[in-house]
This record gives structure tokens, sequence and C-alpha cells, in this order.
């Protein structure tokens, strides 16, 4: 770590972020095709793979969180998004004891809530380019959450949603870092 003071940074807040959407969409693609597999029961790979996701989001939130930091960006949205998504990762490991229906809504409650989050962040980090994928990405979060919690009370609820859900949100994230702005792009 550098400690002097008015030293740049090494990396930029547009490379950090591309290496971060791309491991998000590969995360986001490969977790879908898993929970996919698997989604017909919430036995426990499928309840460990619940778990992870959001516990994913955090770790991502973390290192988004010190590039931001770092290159003076604003960082109280990515702080309430790793409240939700910590909340949602033990909301989850609760409620895969009680069935389906009952993580259909924990996980609805956490894409209306990140979905939010994701647009405020989207909408700061405009400058950057690449973002519409973000706002969108968020408002479609926020729709499919609340169709998520409407599935949970109908007969046959099922998780593959989740899995396309999540593989959308890794496609939102490629996109987004396919368009980034480097240095040389501003």
């Amino acid at each position: 770590m550098d400690t002097l003071v008015g030293t740049p940074p090494t990396t930029s807040v547009p490379t950090t972020l591309r290496k971060l959407y791309f491991l998000r969409f590969g995360f986001a693609a490969g977790w879908a095709a898993l929970l996919f597999a698997t989604a017909d029961t919430l036995g426990a790979l499928t309840a460990t793979l619940l778990v992870i996701y959001p516990l994913f989001d955090v770790a991502c939130a973390v290192v988004d969180i010190r590039s931001a930091r770092t290159n003076g960006q604003p960082v109280r949205a990515l702080y309430a998004n790793i409240a939700l998504s910590a909340l949602t990762g033990i909301g989850l490991a609760v409620a895969a004891t009680s069935g389906i229906p009952a993580v259909l809504r924990i996980w609805g409650a956490w894409a209306i809530t990140a979905g939010i989050v994701q647009l405020v962040v989207g909408l700061a980090r405009r400058h950057l380019g690449g973002q519409w994928a973000m706002i969108a990405s968020g408002g479609i979060s926020t729709l499919a959450g609340a169709s998520f919690i409407a599935q949970a009370g109908t007969d046959g609820a099922s998780l593959t949603s989740l899995a396309g859900y999540a593989f959308l949100g890794g496609v939102f994230f490629l996109v987004s870092a396919l368009r980034l702005r480097g240095e040389r792009g501003r």
C-alpha cells in the first residue's frame, strides 16, 4: 500500500471495474448452470449455491469499494449493497430449510433492494461509460424481484427462474465490462 500523499492510484476505476465485471459474468454463468441443473429440489447443494451467490456479491462489493475509495469515488451505496447481500445470505440459509417459496421471497426482496442500489450506483457512474447496462439491470432486477415474490405464492414454485435471473445479470455485467471507457477513452 502506498502511503505517500498525492500519489496517483495504480489502477483506474474503469480498469478495476472491467476486470470485476468480467469475473461477475463468469461467476453468474457458471452459477446459473449449476443452479439450473439442481433447481428441481432444494437439497444441500442447491441451498449452498443459493447462499454463495449473495456472499460472492459481498466480496465483489468489497473490491469495488476499495477501487472506488482509492480513486475518490462515492461508496455509500456499495456499503448498503454489502449489508443487503450479507443479510440475504443469512436469510437464504434459513429460508432453505422452509422450502422454495421462502427462498423465492427472500431472493425477491434482495433483487428489489439490490436493484435499487444498482440503479443508484450506475447513475453515479454514468461518466465512466457502459453504465446504461447497470442501470437497466437494476431496473430489471427490481421488477424480477417482485415476480419472484409473486411466484412464491403459486403452485409449483421453482428455482429455475433464479438461474435465468443470475445469467441475465451476468450478461449485463459483460456488456458493461465491454463498454467501460479506459483511460484513453475519456
